[in-house]
């Protein structure tokens, strides 16, 4: 980065902060900080759902999946639609006829103070890690790429956000992320522009999708009904369907910022326009790493997108087994190219069997390339060179210091960090609103005032910014980013998600046996996932089936003890 990329990214970051302070330095009553003024129209609660969902670690990391994996991971939005429709019929008027300030109070109106609290710690528990999670995603690919310390990377990302989230609360959250989806947008945008400019000129748009199909980068739908596999239309459409239901229903971060809509009606529609929008934006992102692939077919790719180990790599070519391995992976991508050119050719003078068997023998190349990665990887490895986090979450910030202008280079890290910012905002304004709701206010009651409250709520969100900020500093990852933040929550989301079903749609069982069955249901998911090796996004279902039937089991054991409450 120059000088231009620097003043782009310090003067836009502060920028945006300091107008969300300046906006939001009125708000002084508990209310408006909470749930923002209450006015907020449909498409500003849209911007913000969506900026809450979509971190640093989308935009970073979401491109690498498309590289190295095509469009399968788009499968994992199949279910939100579904989802978003159940929501806005079942779980949006409750909240907002009741007039909560987190989704957990529902839950002792309908039970009891236990399951209230249960509720809010399952919440505060995966939603803290998560925060932690959000700071030291970018932060670790950031550092690794720029040289910058990584300390100081997530301890400055990490006071920016939490001082401006703070001081605004949930307004500061809201006004601030429109401005920072615009910038991230914009950035994205011209990536994609600049990466098209430079795809060969005499390859069409048709012979892009034709060359990516051929060496499976657009394989978006998978029937496999192995439930080993992550990604297939199945674990999409059910499993992932509980995921977002629990997300989008029943954590406070999204909770929160839809319930500031100043009706049901618009509410509805922000919810709606994520369910619309949400596959069409994540198909584009991973598009661009499947066009960032088609591109690294005709030029040259590093052996790593790992800068530190890609320089590790080249310092040690004087070593003949460096020297070798080199030398292999750059001729095995030269003969892959022959192939593509030769394979472009046939296409234009219309003999397909001649395309088709050079396609087919550029594949077989590029599976050679691949295992000589791997041969290198392991090199590295004996010489304890290893990266810090899956490999894709460095090819999207590799091909923009590599391959994009200055400016555009400061553009696009600064939408990053907005992104990390935002998502982290919203994290902490929902993280420090339970706190002090379903904890402190609800043990202190009437001995305190609203003001005394949200002086509390601040101290509380500073807490929770400095919780997460030590969580990133001792952090460390081997899963690709973006899916260890949806393990994270698959682990969590499907026992807090059966809580609110049990109460909207099973009116016999009572607070005990749900809460019990909570605890063992969670238990449970814990052992499986240390144990199986099934996909991630078949755990909610089987977390939420599994505590809503020991919860109606326990319930009928109990009998006449039950404790069913009547819903305000």
């Amino acid at each position: 980065m120059n000088e231009l990329d620097v003043a782009i990214l310090i003067g836009t970051i502060l920028g945006i902060a300091a107008f969300g302070i300046w906006r939001t330095r009125k708000c002084t009553d508990l209310n408006s900080y909470l749930k923002g003024n209450g006015q907020s129209p449909w498409w500003a609660i849209g911007l913000s759902v969506m900026a809450t969902q979509a971190s640093a670690i989308t935009f970073l990391s979401t491109p690498g999946q498309g590289y190295l994996y095509g469009l399968s991971f788009i499968q994992i939005y199949f279910g939100m639609p579904l989802a978003i429709i159940v929501i806005s019929i079942f779980f949006l008027p409750i909240f907002h006829k009741l007039k909560v300030y987190t989704a957990y109070e529902y839950l002792e109106k309908r039970f009891d103070r236990k399951t209230r609290l249960l509720g809010a710690g399952l919440f505060l528990i995966q939603r803290g890690i998560g925060a932690g999670l959000t700071i030291y995603a970018p932060a670790i690919v950031l550092s690794t790429v720029f040289g910058w310390s990584l300390q100081l990377t997530i301890i400055s990302c990490g006071l920016i956000v939490t001082v401006y989230t703070l001081m605004g609360g949930t307004d500061a959250v809201t006004v601030t992320q429109k401005y920072q989806l615009a910038v991230i947008f914009t950035g994205m945008i011209t990536a994609i522009c600049l990466l098209l400019s430079k795809l060969p000129p005499e390859l069409s748009f048709v012979d892009t999708l034709h060359l990516a199909g051929g060496l499976d980068r657009l394989n978006a739908v998978n029937f496999s009904t192995d439930p080993n596999e992550r990604y297939t239309i199945w674990s999409g459409l059910f499993g992932a369907s509980f995921l977002m239901l629990s997300y989008f229903g029943t954590d406070q971060s999204q909770v929160q910022r839809y319930i500031s809509g100043e009706s049901v009606r618009e509410s509805r529609l922000g919810l709606l326009f994520n369910a619309f929008c949400k596959i069409p934006l994540q198909l584009g992102i991973l598009s661009l790493g499947v066009l960032m692939f088609v591109f690294y077919q005709f030029q040259q790719p590093p052996v790593f997108f790992d800068t530190i180990s890609n320089r590790y790599f080249d310092s040690q070519k004087s070593d003949a087994r460096f020297a070798a391995l080199d030398s292999e992976f750059k001729s095995t991508h030269a003969q892959g190219r022959q192939y593509l050119e030769t394979w472009l050719k046939a296409r234009k003078v219309g003999d397909e069997s001649a395309a088709a068997s050079a396609l087919l023998a550029a594949a077989q190349v590029r599976k050679k390339e691949e295992e000589i990665r791997t041969t290198a990887t392991a090199e590295l490895a004996s010489h304890d060179i290893r990266n810090n986090t899956n490999s894709a979450d460095y090819v999207f910030i590799s091909f923009i210091l590599r391959e994009l202008p200055h400016g555009v280079i400061g553009l696009l890290v600064t939408a990053f960090l907005l992104a990390a910012l935002s998502s982290k905002a919203a994290e902490l304004n929902a993280l420090g609103t339970s706190t002090t709701v379903d904890f402190y206010r609800r043990f202190r009651g009437d001995r305190v005032s609203d003001r005394q409250y949200l002086t509390a709520t601040k101290l509380f969100t500073a807490a929770w910014g400095g919780i997460a900020i030590v969580i990133a500093l001792s952090a460390h990852l081997s899963e690709n980013l973006i899916q260890a933040v949806n393990i994270l929550g698959s682990i969590f989301y499907g026992v807090l998600l059966a809580l609110f079903l049990v109460a909207f749609f099973i009116r016999k069982v009572g607070g005990t046996a749900l809460f019990w069955s909570a605890i063992a249901a969670q238990l449970l998911i814990f052992v499986l996932y240390s144990k199986l090796t099934i996909s991630y996004l078949w755990y909610p279902l089987i977390g939420c089936s599994v505590c809503v039937g020991l919860s109606i089991i326990l319930q009928s054991i109990l009998g006449n003890e039950k404790e069913v409450l009547e819903s305000g």
